[in-house]
């Protein structure tokens, strides 16, 4: 009880319950985009069991600490540097969502998806999409608990803000995929993102940390910027 009366647990509950909801953006962004691939009536089911994944891995990892110590390991070297089972998640996370933010563009832009009919959209099943949010879910968890770590030491902290940030985001994901919908350049925006969170995935692999108030203030500007876009569209229609 003495422990709940003590304003610097209070503090670190709430900055790191913070800190988990900024680092859960780009999970939530990535698990939106994958669930609008699927029919109506699956997105949303799509949606909170890929978040609830996210919520349990975390979970998992903080649960077995001394295995996330495991994986900070050294377990090679190439080209002068060691690399641990972290950087290798991190690196070939980067590569996929690469991969992923590339197709889906492509797709955009070349109108693919228009040439697809509604039967075969439905092909991208629910499983191969519950499985891409998996292996993403992989590494956002590792890079998320690896941050709680490194800011408070209780177990019940860590954990408690761990799903303080899992249930903001489970409610933000239904308006979240909606306005995506709604708005084709918000999308196309969001898949910038992406792109530009696998070249921090990959530089943080091998060793190159960028800070992620550069990252956080880029994407600051650019939905700024969109959001005066949009505003400035919708009194165009107005008149």
């Amino acid at each position: 009880m003495d422990l709940l009366l003590d304003p610097q647990v209070w503090v670190s509950l709430l900055t790191l319950t913070a800190l988990e909801i900024v680092l859960g953006i780009d999970n939530l962004i990535f698990v939106t985009i994958l669930a609008n691939r699927l029919p109506p009536d699956q997105q949303v089911r799509a949606r909170r069991l890929g978040l609830a994944l996210a919520l349990g891995m975390r979970l998992a990892l903080l649960a077995s600490l001394s295995l996330l110590v495991g994986l900070t390991a050294p377990v090679f070297e190439a080209w002068g540097r060691a690399f641990s089972w972290r950087d290798l998640v991190l690196i070939g996370g980067g590569l996929f969502l690469a991969y992923k933010g590339t197709v889906e563009i492509h797709n955009r832009m070349e109108k693919a998806e228009d040439d697809v009919p509604a039967a075969g959209k439905a092909a991208a099943s629910f499983g191969a999409v519950i499985g891409q949010i998996i292996l993403l879910d992989m590494v956002f968890s590792l890079d998320s608990i690896i941050t709680a770590v490194g800011m408070v030491d209780q177990l019940w902290i860590m954990s408690t803000a761990v799903i303080a940030a899992a249930v903001v985001m489970l409610g933000a994901s239904g308006p979240l995929s909606r306005f995506v919908q709604r708005h084709p350049t918000v999308k196309m925006l969001a898949l910038a993102f992406l792109l530009m969170i696998a070249m921090v995935l990959i530089a943080d692999g091998f060793g190159v940390h960028i800070p992620k108030a550069y990252v956080y203030a880029a994407m600051s500007f650019s939905v700024l910027v969109e959001t005066l876009n949009l505003i400035a569209a919708r009194r165009r229609r107005a008149r």
